[in-house]
């Protein structure tokens, strides 16, 4: 059979994917995508927008709820129907014509099915052929991983994407994990009326400063959240009426009507035909800067996929860099793969931002305090308790967070920053524009915080790192 040529071909149509064909097309190139499921991807359909949606209920009542005025208003708890039907409207019911549309306006081909390699810019979809003139990128994502627990396989319990498609709230849950999706399911179930139960080999979100898991883990406490930290799983089992039951080493036994494995990811590269191009299928995929799968000059991989941050947004600003770039060696102009260059992944290394959708929320970008110092920066932290903040106050009755910031003595710039509190998501950009920027300490002196925000945090930073002379 002949082959259909394309300039790019991109396996995967998720966020990721979508822009990696958009920029190549906006700089001259055809494209085209495969993808086995919907368009749109695990972000639009079973991760971030769903288990917004189901979050952003529970978060809106204990907001009202801080508030004097508003807290005597509200009168009772999360309708879970209605906050179902608006997750069902968030993922367009799981239609993804919309999307595709959006392709089509775009000027990208789409091709449904499953894609494998079967050589250098040779991809196989069911019985077509596709060629590439210059490039593939691989941009499938990531799966939960299913850890090796006797049981566990056989046992049939959800993961991230049954818990954000949920049609019927059990009565009680069994988290499996300690991560992100461990923390903000939780919150999303206990907000429901779900009795829920953590178990987690260690303290939460391990990744971030230290203080932001004790704050997470005493918000869900004050849900109703069972939280069991450092214990170890010994088995898994589904009861002969449908309980999970979960057996811990020591014996203990936890039982639930549902349980979640949320303990983290594995790329989707298993069934990929890597092999027939000298990599090993299952396998993260490795690769510079400009997102180029190291000894192969015309194959990316991008988001999820190469490990190197697992968060959509930092996947679509790989994307945007893997686009222009292989627009660019297409038509043989000049690459800017130096740092922070146009072609460059550079904040992957030590800018990325991230937030948890917890109670109270967690926000950070950069480097922890660990970070830093186990990269040999010479740092200064600065801690603030952000309740003593004027907009604090005026924000809820009983504010309460803590906002942390990095400093690199030697340059005098930020280089990491963290928030818990009350939706101090809002508040991360800041951060992430002064890491990004290597904005000097003294020049913040001169970014002033509007008056009364929460925002004001960063006045109280620099008045404990000192005025400069």
């Amino acid at each position: 059979m002949d082959a259909e040529e394309y300039d790019l071909i991109v396996i995967g149509a998720g966020p990721v994917g979508e822009n990696v064909a958009d920029r190549a097309v906006q700089g001259g190139l055809s494209a085209v995508i495969v993808e086995s499921e919907l368009v749109g991807g695990e972000c639009s359909y079973w991760a971030c927008m769903p288990s917004k949606a189901l979050l952003r209920a529970g978060a809106a009542l204990r907001a009202a709820r801080s508030a004097p005025g508003a807290a005597e208003a509200v009168t009772g708890g999360v309708d879970v129907a209605a906050v179902l039907r608006r997750r069902d409207e968030i993922v367009h019911e799981w239609d993804d014509s919309g999307q595709v549309s959006w392709l089509e306006g775009a000027g990208i081909a789409l091709v449904r099915g499953h894609a494998r390699l079967s050589g250098v810019k040779e991809v196989e979809v069911d019985d077509r052929r596709l060629r590439a003139r210059h490039a593939v990128a691989v941009c499938t994502g990531s799966a939960s991983l299913l850890p090796d627990v006797p049981g566990l396989a056989d046992a049939g319990l959800w993961t991230s994407r049954e818990a954000t498609g949920v049609r019927d709230v059990p009565a009680s849950l069994v988290v499996i994990g300690g991560g992100v999706v461990a923390v903000e399911m939780a919150t999303a179930f206990a907000s429901f009326g779900t009795k829920v139960t953590v178990l987690s080999r260690s303290a939460l979100l391990r990744g971030m400063e230290t203080f932001v898991g004790d704050r997470v883990a005493a918000g869900l406490r004050a849900s109703g959240v069972d939280l069991h930290l450092g214990v170890d799983i010994s088995r898994v089992d589904r009861a002969d009426g449908g309980e999970v039951v979960v057996t811990l080493t020591d014996g203990s036994e936890v039982r639930a009507a549902e349980g979640l494995v949320a303990t983290g990811r594995v790329p989707r590269t298993t069934d990929l035909g890597l092999e027939s191009v000298g990599l090993e299928p299952g396998a993260w995929l490795d690769v510079d800067d400009t997102l180029r799968v190291r000894g192969h000059d015309w194959l990316y991989a991008v988001g999820d996929v190469n490990h190197r941050v697992l968060l959509t947004h930092q996947g679509k600003y790989q994307a945007r860099a893997a686009g222009d770039v292989i627009a660019a060696r297409a038509r043989g102009g000049d690459v800017d793969d130096a740092p922070w260059g146009a072609h460059a992944a550079t904040a992957d290394h030590r800018a990325v931002p991230q937030v948890v959708f917890s109670e109270p929320e967690a926000a950070a970008v950069g480097l922890t305090e660990a970070q830093a110092r186990e990269a040999g920066i010479p740092v200064r932290v600065l801690d603030y308790d952000l309740s003593w903040v004027a907009g604090a106050s005026t924000y809820a009755q009983d504010y309460a967070g803590t906002a942390r910031a990095v400093v690199d003595e030697e340059r005098g710039v930020l280089v990491g920053a963290t928030f818990v509190g009350p939706d101090v998501a809002e508040m991360l950009h800041a951060a992430t524009v002064a890491i990004v920027g290597e904005v000097p300490i003294s020049r913040l002196w001169h970014a002033v915080p509007a008056y009364p925000t929460v925002s004001e945090v960063w006045l109280r930073w620099l008045e404990a790192y000192g005025r400069p002379e």
